[in-house]
């Protein structure tokens, strides 16, 4: 099996059309098709289902596509890993963020970090933490933004100042808007839109002194952004972050503090006796000192 016939496979399964992909890949389509169908029976199974006039995947196909996704994108990885020069300092250093206030510190660390060393690329990924998680285990994340609780046994990490407060976003209309703050015992009274992790819904249910069958939770995010869409939809209130909060500023929405005061920080972590990039050893060398 080839890294070659796997990008072939790629970008037939995200075009949809044999056409499209051959243009894409400047081969011809028979060359495409038959390279494809080689791959197929070096598998013993059908990956793709050939329409007249598009392409799907087949059951086993969609696993073949996750898979292969993770191989090219190690392979990648590995190629810009070796990119580094002896004199100049150069690759690209990966990074997943959840959506927290200690991303404008980091954000500071990679500008202050570029212009000295200005061959340096940085990759961006936004998600959820346990797939920044995963993702680093993996190899596919040279470090990442998290919030806490997270478990941290198989990483390295330096904790940010900043203090994230918990609280409620709401429709500017809602009973509670009129108040300063709010109380555990008031929001249990009303939807909760909740976050999808299972730590931070742990988190909050226990300060809550709540078991979440006893709350009326009509939708769970992952970000924060989709979470305030389903606010102002009125579906309920969202219970987040304020740090969460000022990345997403909408003028028919509101945050209220929970009372008492509940705060958690965020960390910067990359995965324990990993090799790295010269580039990603250095970037990690640089945050440790600040």
């Amino acid at each position: 099996m080839e890294l070659r016939v796997l990008k072939y496979f790629l970008t037939v399964a995200d075009e949809g059309n044999f056409t499209k992909a051959a243009d894409i890949l400047h081969v011809t389509q028979p060359t495409l098709s038959r390279q494809l169908m080689e791959l197929e029976e070096e598998m013993g199974t059908p990956l793709l289902i050939r329409g007249k006039r598009s392409v799907t995947l087949t059951e086993e196909g969609f696993l073949f596509k996750q898979q292969a996704e993770i191989i090219v994108e190690l392979a990648d990885k590995l190629e810009h890993t070796f990119t580094d020069q002896k004199d100049i300092i150069c690759g690209t250093i990966r990074i997943g963020a959840t959506e927290a206030i200690g991303g404008r510190t980091l954000a500071v660390y990679m500008k202050e970090f570029r212009e000295k060393y200005p061959n340096i690329q940085f990759d961006l990924y936004n998600g959820m933490a346990d797939n920044i998680k995963e993702m680093i285990e993996h190899g596919l994340l040279d470090l990442g933004l998290v919030m806490e609780p997270i478990d941290t046994a198989k990483f390295e990490y330096v904790r940010l100042p900043q203090k994230e407060t918990w609280g409620l976003l709401m429709r500017k209309d809602h009973e509670l808007a009129q108040k300063e703050s709010v109380t555990t015992e008031e929001i249990k009274q009303y939807p909760l839109i909740m976050p999808g992790r299972e730590k931070a819904k742990d988190q909050i249910l226990h300060w809550m002194q709540c078991e979440e069958r006893h709350l009326n939770i009509p939708a769970y995010y992952n970000i924060l952004s989709n979470g305030a869409l389903l606010v102002e939809a009125g579906m309920g209130c969202a219970v987040c972050l304020d740090g969460a909060l000022a990345l997403h500023a909408d003028p028919n929405l509101c945050f209220r503090q929970i009372i008492p005061e509940q705060v958690t920080r965020s960390v910067i972590l990359w995965k324990k006796n990993q090799l790295f990039s010269q580039a990603a050893s250095l970037f990690i060398q640089t945050i440790q000192e600040q």
